[in-house]
């Protein structure tokens, strides 16, 4: 009997591990452009469910839309991709870090950021 669970379970965990994996690889993918190249770039890295973060959200929806084929704006949930956290070194949320059209940081702030912030930042580095 306990073999039979044991070679019921194997299988079930091996699956498991690769979903993991390939997941993993998808989500990871999903960011690898990021800085977009030739273009200013703005990440605000938070979580769905942070105050400040559920705060900037309807800023952000705003951003994306007024600087569309102007400048990427991209929002990550560090929570869902943890990976993305360590990457752009994010040690409080939420973190806006605004890159050149080089892929080069040329800021970044911890918390609440105001729209009118982010114009300022984005005018600033030539985008209009």
């Amino acid at each position: 009997m306990k073999i039979l669970r044991f070679g019921i379970c194997l299988p079930l965990l091996v699956c498991l591990f690769l979903s993991i994996l390939i997941l993993g690889n998808v989500w990871a993918d999903e960011f690898k452009n990021l800085p977009v190249k030739g273009m200013v770039t703005m990440i605000d890295l938070g979580a769905k469910k942070c105050i400040p973060c559920k705060m900037m959200a309807p800023i952000m929806e705003k951003m994306e839309r007024k600087y569309e084929n102007k400048a990427a704006v991209v929002f990550i949930d560090v929570w869902e991709h943890r990976e993305q956290a360590a990457r752009f070194r994010v040690r409080a949320i939420p973190t806006q870090i605004f890159f050149n059209a080089v892929g080069e940081e040329v800021y970044r702030h911890v918390g609440f950021l105001a729209e009118k912030d982010i114009v300022s930042q984005l005018e600033n580095m030539g985008v209009k």
